[in-house]
């Protein structure tokens, strides 16, 4: 991911928010340069989280998971199975991304606990000394209270980026919006996170409903995207085939072909 955005490109990440290794190795395999684990609103927990975090190295797409809050404990043990980067939910204040950052390094830089468990076979003996330097952290702003903190979230030293979560933005401030938000409100505030990750160096990175809307974004400055989820990508899929094939079988019975 640091060498695509280093090229001046853009990384398309997966959503996985099903509990299963098999549907995280199928999105893995399906080209995503990450795939993140939603424990946040998604199905899984800690049990589900590591065959899938196996599954998606195995892939070889970057594994990512969003925590459930900004709570050092699991923030730790899922970097400990192998995570390589984090993306903490509803980051207010300088004080809490300091928090969450600090959770997910070592000292002198953080205050991570040290036990690199499968970290330390996935990526190598010397894991504890590399891992503040691969380890990514996603700060997500997605509140009023955010916005307004921005530019003192996006200061604080170790933060890799910042990941925008348009439904609870949206809801925050009163705008009718869930996903892929084009209310002016909302579009000028992504325009100001935007400009403040750009100021700070850091990555500009956000959660989309469609293609369309995910190259909007791109063409905006935003240097991550996500593009649904792995059980609305499937729902969406097995509904274009159903309604294909109904509206065949009518067809057909119009025509005599089908008895």
């Amino acid at each position: 991911m640091r060498t695509i955005w280093a090229q001046g490109n853009y990384v398309v990440n997966g959503w996985c928010a099903i509990p299963s290794s098999w549907s995280a190795e199928l999105m893995a395999r399906a080209g995503w340069d990450s795939v993140t684990l939603d424990l946040q609103h998604g199905l899984l927990d800690y049990t589900h989280t590591l065959p899938m975090l196996q599954a998606i190295n195995l892939a070889g797409a970057v594994p990512m998971a969003r925590a459930p809050w900004n709570e050092p404990g699991i923030i730790m043990k899922l970097l400990d199975a192998g995570a390589l980067g984090i993306i903490c939910p509803m980051v207010n204040s300088r004080d809490e991304c300091e928090r969450f950052v600090g959770a997910c390094r070592y000292a002198p830089r953080g205050y991570r606990s040290f036990g690199p468990t499968r970290a330390r076979v996935a990526y190598g003996s010397d894991y504890e000394r590399t891992a503040a330097d691969d380890v990514l952290t996603f700060a997500m702003v997605e509140t009023a209270e955010a916005l307004a903190n921005v530019e003192a979230i996006v200061s604080v030293p170790g933060l890799t980026g910042v990941y925008v979560g348009p439904a609870d933005l949206s809801l925050s401030m009163g705008r009718p919006e869930r996903s892929d938000p084009s209310h002016p409100d909302v579009v000028a505030a992504l325009d100001v996170i935007l400009a403040a990750c750009q100021k700070h160096g850091v990555i500009a990175g956000i959660h989309c409903a469609s293609t369309d809307y995910a190259l909007q974004m791109v063409a905006k400055g935003f240097r991550l995207v996500t593009i649904s989820s792995d059980g609305n990508l499937l729902a969406a899929a097995a509904s274009a085939a159903v309604k294909a094939l109904r509206g065949g079988r009518a067809s057909e019975r119009q025509s005599g072909g089908i008895y």
